[in-house]
C-alpha cells in the first residue's frame, strides 16, 4: 500500500465513554440554583462544581481568586534579592526556553523588571546547539556581559550543577519553574516551583510563566503597586494555554483575564502576530492560541533562535512588531514544510518497513530529519496509527529525538524501563525526550517494544470519547446557548462539553464539503438541526437516507444568521 492510499482506510472507531450520571437530587438543586437545565449542571457536577459558590467562580474568574503568592517556598528570598539587584543596580539577565511558555515567560519579567527599573536583558538558548535549559554556554554570556543575577523562568529546577557552576564564577540564580524537580534541588537564591515537596503552594498545574506571574505580584505588593500587573496576563493566557497545564482554578482566571486584554488592547507585538496570521483582535480564543499563535512562537525557535520571539513579545512599536511577526510567519511556512516533508517519509517508512499491529510502537530515526520538528512530526504519526511514537535524527553523533503517547499510556514510565539503553531522558506521562547511542538503537527498539506489548492493553488502543451527558435537544435554546458560552475558555480539564443524543431522524441528503468535512441535517421532535463533522467524510455510508435511528456525540457551535444566533451540531462521532 502506498502512502497516499492510507487517507481511504476505514475511519477511526471510538469507544463512547459517558460519565456517571451525578445524584438526582443534588442535580436538581443546583439546577434549579443556577436556573440552568439540567444536562448544564451535570457537566458542572462532573467538573467538580457542584455547589453555588463553586459555580459562581467558576462562572465569574476574577482577580480575588488568585492565590497569595508568598505561599509559595521561597518568595520571600527572590524578592528580598531581586530588589537588592534593583537598589545596587546589579546587571540582571531573565534566561528562558524556547518554546511558547519560556519565551512569553521571559518577555513578561523582562517588561515587568525593566518596569520597575533594574538593570535587565534577556537570552534563550539555542535549541539545537544547546538544548534544554540553562547551559554552561548561557552563563558564559552572561558572565562576560557582567550579569550578577540570573532568573530562569520554564527551566532550571534539574540544573544542579549549572547552578553550581553559574555560583562559582559568581553568578547568583533565582529558578522559576513548574517541571517535576529530581532528587536533589538546584543550590539558588530561591527556587519557585510548586512541584517541590513540601511546597505549600495550592495549586499545583501552574506553567513557567504562571511561576513568573506570582513572583511579578510578590514583587509589585512589596513595593506597593500591585494594581498594575494586570496588564501582563496576555503572556500568562498564551504560556498557560499553549503549554496544555489544566484550565481549572488559577489558571483559568489567567486565561480568562488575560484573553479579555488580548481581545480588546493587544501591546504590540500580539497585535502583530495575530495581524500577520489573519486573526481578528476581538474573538481570539484558546483555540487560536494553540493552533495559530502558538505554532507561529515555537517555529523561530525550531529552525533558529527563539531570541526572536522574544524580541517580538516585547517591542513597544507597531511598526517594528509588524517586521518580527512577518519573520516569525515565513518561519512557520519554513517549518510546515519540512514538518510535512518529514512526515510523509515517516509514514513511507511505516507503510513499508513496520508491522504497526505486532510492533506495539512506532519508532523511526533518519539522520537528516530536522531536529526542530520530530517532536510535531511524532504527534502526527501517533494521531494517524494511534500508537506511542519515537522519531529520532542526528545530533552531533548520537540519535536524539521525541517520543508521543496516546491517552492512558504513560511513555515516560516505559522509558524509564529502559533508561539502561539510554543517555539521557525526561519528559512526563504523553511526551518525552531522549538520546540514545546510535549503535544501541537495535537493542533501545527492542527493550521499548517489550515493554509497549506488556503494558499497552487492547482497551488502550481504541481511543476514547468521553462524553459529558445525554441531551434531550429540545434543551438547546437561545439561553442553554449564551450559558455554555460561559463555560469558555476551554482546555484540559475544562474541555467543550460533549453530548450525546439517541433516535435522531436524518433530514434530506448528507454530503462531503471542503476538504473531507460531512455536513447533513438531522431532526427530533419536529426541531431540525444543523451538523458539521470536521475530517468525517469516511462516515458518509452511515448515514443512509431516511434513518430514524442515529446516535451522535457532539459539541455544540454557535452559528449566526442574519444577527440570530442558532445551534450548529459539531460532530465527533456516529453510530
Amino acid at each position: 500500500m502506498n502512502s497516499g492510499d492510507k487517507a481511504l482506510s476505514p475511519i477511526k472507531e471510538y469507544r463512547w465513554k459517558v460519565a456517571d450520571p451525578p445524584d438526582l437530587e443534588l442535580l436538581n438543586k443546583l439546577s434549579d440554583e443556577l436556573t440552568i437545565a439540567p444536562s448544564l449542571a451535570a457537566v458542572l457536577i462532573n467538573r467538580k462544581i457542584d455547589d453555588f459558590e463553586k459555580a459562581r467562580r467558576y462562572f465569574r474568574p476574577s482577580e480575588e481568586q488568585l492565590h497569595d503568592p508568598f505561599l509559595m517556598d521561597g518568595m520571600h528570598k527572590a524578592v528580598e534579592r531581586i530588589l537588592a539587584a534593583r537598589m545596587a543596580n546589579e546587571k540582571m539577565l531573565v534566561y528562558g526556553d524556547y518554546d511558547v511558555d519560556g519565551t512569553n515567560g521571559a518577555g513578561m519579567l523582562y517588561l515587568f523588571f525593566r518596569e520597575i527599573g533594574c538593570n535587565v536583558s534577556y537570552y534563550i538558548p539555542d535549541r539545537i546547539k544547546e538544548g534544554y535549559g540553562i547551559s554552561h554556554a548561557g552563563i558564559d554570556q552572561a558572565n562576560e556581559a557582567g550579569v550578577k543575577l540570573m532568573v530562569a523562568i520554564d527551566c532550571g529546577i534539574t540544573a544542579v550543577e549549572q547552578v553550581e557552576y553559574a555560583r562559582s564564577i559568581g553568578i547568583e540564580v533565582i529558578i522559576c519553574d513548574h517541571h517535576e524537580p529530581g532528587d536533589t534541588i538546584p543550590n539558588a537564591v530561591a527556587v519557585l516551583d510548586p512541584l517541590k515537596p513540601d511546597s505549600q503552594y495550592p495549586f499545583k498545574f501552574l506553567c513557567g510563566c504562571g511561576v513568573g506571574f506570582k513572583l511579578v505580584q510578590a514583587i509589585a505588593r512589596t513595593i506597593g503597586d500591585e494594581t498594575s500587573v494586570t496588564k501582563y496576563l496576555d503572556f500568562v493566557a498564551i504560556a498557560t494555554t499553549a503549554d496544555i497545564v489544566p484550565l481549572i482554578e488559577e489558571n483559568r482566571v489567567f486565561v480568562k483575564l488575560g484573553l479579555e486584554l488580548i481581545n480588546t488592547n493587544p501591546r504590540p507585538g500580539i497585535h502583530a502576530l495575530l495581524q500577520g496570521a489573519g486573526l481578528d483582535v476581538g474573538a481570539i480564543s484558546t483555540g487560536q492560541i494553540v493552533f495559530v499563535m502558538a505554532p507561529r512562537i515555537n517555529a523561530v525557535g525550531r529552525l533558529g533562535n527563539a531570541m526572536r520571539a522574544v524580541d517580538l513579545l516585547v517591542s513597544d512599536s507597531f511598526s517594528k512588531a509588524v517586521e518580527f511577526a512577518r519573520v516569525l510567519e515565513q518561519e512557520n511556512q519554513t517549518r510546515r514544510k519540512i514538518d510535512e516533508d518529514v512526515f510523509l517519509h515517516a509514514q513511507q517508512l511505516v507503510e513499508e518497513y513496520l508491522d504497526v499491529e505486532s510492533d506495539g510502537a512506532i519508532i523511526l530515526h533518519q539522520e537528516q530529519w530536522h531536529p526542530g520538528v520530530v517532536g510535531i512530526v511524532a504527534s502526527r504519526i501517533v494521531e494517524k496509527y494511534y500508537r506511542p511514537a519515537i522519531m529520532m535524527t542526528t545530533v552531533d553523533g548520537v540519535a536524539k529525538g521525541s517520543a508521543r503517547s496516546i491517552a492512558g499510556f504513560n511513555i515516560y514510565q516505559a522509558l524509564k524501563r529502559c533508561e539502561d539503553k539510554l543517555l539521557q531522558f525526561g519528559g512526563h506521562k504523553y511526551a518525552a525526550g531522549l538520546t540514545v547511542e546510535i549503535d544501541r538503537l537495535d537493542e533501545f527498539k527492542e527493550a521499548f517494544n517489550a515493554v509497549v506489548k506488556e503494558l499497552l492493553t487492547d482497551d488502550l488502543l481504541t481511543p476514547e470519547i468521553s462524553i459529558d451527558t445525554e441531551i434531550d435537544l429540545a434543551e438547546l435554546t437561545p439561553k442553554y446557548l449564551r450559558v455554555l458560552k460561559q463555560f469558555a475558555p476551554f482546555g484540559p480539564k475544562n474541555m467543550r462539553p460533549m453530548f450525546v443524543a439517541h433516535n435522531v431522524e436524518l433530514v434530506g441528503a448528507p454530503r462531503i464539503v471542503g476538504k473531507n468535512h460531512l455536513r447533513f441535517k438531522i431532526r427530533k421532535n419536529g426541531t431540525t438541526f444543523d451538523c458539521i463533522g470536521f475530517g468525517l467524510g469516511g462516515l458518509l455510508p452511515r448515514l443512509n437516507g431516511g434513518r430514524k435511528d442515529l446516535s451522535i456525540v457532539f459539541s455544540v457551535d454557535e452559528n449566526d444568521y442574519t444577527g440570530v444566533q442558532l445551534p450548529q451540531l459539531k460532530i465527533k462521532d456516529l453510530k
